[in-house]
């Protein structure tokens, strides 16, 4: 039996022998109840140090899957909830990345759906986030609904998520999954398209899964995520609920963050799907498709923490995101993008592993000054807070500096 911390990462940090992943990788949580003492449930290996993620993606290219077959669903799909009248006939969920861009220009022209774009916003705004999220709606020629949380609460939330569980992208994680099946309730348009199905994220799950309604699915993307219990005993930065409430803030202040009642995702048969499950989903062919087809730009410099130019750019807290990851975790931004690039053959697993040991874990210091005036710290209050959340197990102290204890 594995032995685990008290957050459920093995105790024994090993690397996925084909990608360079490390078995300290969480998969996706049930976001209402994640707080202080949580347990992650982790990337499964298998007896020769193979992920998850490496071996979901070797199926989609070695004929396992029938692509042919799989688009042929799709189309049904589509036949069957296309209106014709001018509705909508699909929710696709995205901020204008490639991405959703690939999958809102995909279903528009070449299946003829007519999708509406939801969007919840990011915390901060990046320029280049900005100007590709209207290069999509304007490019694509689409209708998007794009929704701003209360700034003032969002931002009390991300303060504390930073605070309780060193997560500040978690705001944003749950608007992210939660706020399209609202949109579909709203607009009577029962069919959402999500785009990439967990699996490559390192996470055991059959290839066969396509639906939320259909097969086992992500934690965090359950349909009741509450689990049959009160708002008001729910997380939202780590804190409960009630808490809030008794602190003075009313649950007025936290509707944009309930989730749709099950009930009537039941009664009006709302229909949940991952497009990555009917077309081949390749990230970097993805971003060719947003550049051809919406003049998707990169940055003009590589990402902080990783070398990729395209990935991630809309979130001025993105990078915080990814540098609490690898302080809680010891997986930067550089192993995940690596990572993923292996799989589908684009990078080497030693080329992967040189860009891991000069990027991974870089300090985010570009825009650093609006993050800590963003959730009211110093710069010195965060890096040590970040010292508290380093597991004994990934982390030592030599020569006053923090160090890995088992480098890939």
């Amino acid at each position: 039996m594995t032995k685990k911390n008290k957050h459920g990462l093995p105790l024994e940090v090993k690397y996925c022998v084909k990608c360079n992943l490390s078995n300290q990788r969480p998969t996706s949580m049930n976001e209402y109840f994640h707080n202080s003492e949580s347990e992650h449930t982790t990337v499964e290996f298998d007896e020769n140090n193979v992920c998850a993620g490496c071996k979901f993606v070797k199926q989609e290219f070695d004929n396992t899957v029938d692509w042919s077959e799989r688009e042929k669903e799709l189309k049904e799909i589509c036949d069957r909830f296309r209106k014709n009248n001018g509705e909508y006939d699909c929710i696709v969920p995205g901020s204008g990345g490639k991405d959703s861009i690939y999958a809102s220009h995909i279903l528009k022209y070449k299946y003829k759906m007519n999708p509406l774009t939801v969007t919840w916003s990011p915390h901060l705004y990046t320029d280049v986030g900005w100007q590709n999220f209207q290069s999509w709606i304007h490019n694509v020629g689409i209708d998007n609904f794009l929704y701003t949380p209360n700034p003032k609460v969002h931002r009390r939330i991300t303060r504390e998520a930073t605070l309780n569980i060193l997560h500040p992208f978690q705001p944003f994680i749950i608007g992210q999954k939660m706020f399209a099946l609202k949109l579909a309730h709203k607009f009577k348009t029962p069919l959402v398209f999500y785009g990439e199905y967990g699996g490559k994220g390192g996470k055991k799950n059959s290839i066969t899964t396509k639906s939320f309604n259909e097969t086992i699915h992500q934690k965090g993307f359950d349909i009741d995520p509450l689990n049959g219990k009160d708002f008001k005993d729910a997380y939202l930065g780590g804190k409960q609920i009630k808490s809030y409430l008794e602190e003075g803030m009313s649950l007025n202040d936290f509707e944009s963050y309930k989730p749709l009642d099950p009930q009537i995702i039941k009664n009006e048969k709302i229909n949940f799907y991952y497009l990555s499950y009917f077309l081949r989903w390749t990230p970097q062919e993805n971003y060719y498709y947003a550049v051809k087809n919406a003049n998707f730009i990169s940055e003009t410099e590589r990402t902080e923490g990783t070398y990729t130019k395209y990935v991630s750019l809309d979130d001025k807290v993105d990078g915080f995101f990814y540098y609490t990851s690898y302080i809680k975790f010891g997986i930067g931004r550089a192993m995940l993008d690596s990572a993923y690039e292996i799989r589908h053959g684009h990078t080497t697993k030693e080329e992967g592993l040189s860009l891991i040991k000069k990027f991974d874990g870089e300090y985010p210091a570009k825009h650093e000054n609006e993050f800590y005036d963003y959730i009211s710290m110093t710069k010195n209050e965060f890096i040590d807070l970040c010292d508290k959340f380093r597991p004994d197990h990934i982390w030592e102290k030599r020569s006053n500096r923090w160090v890995l204890k088992n480098k890939l």
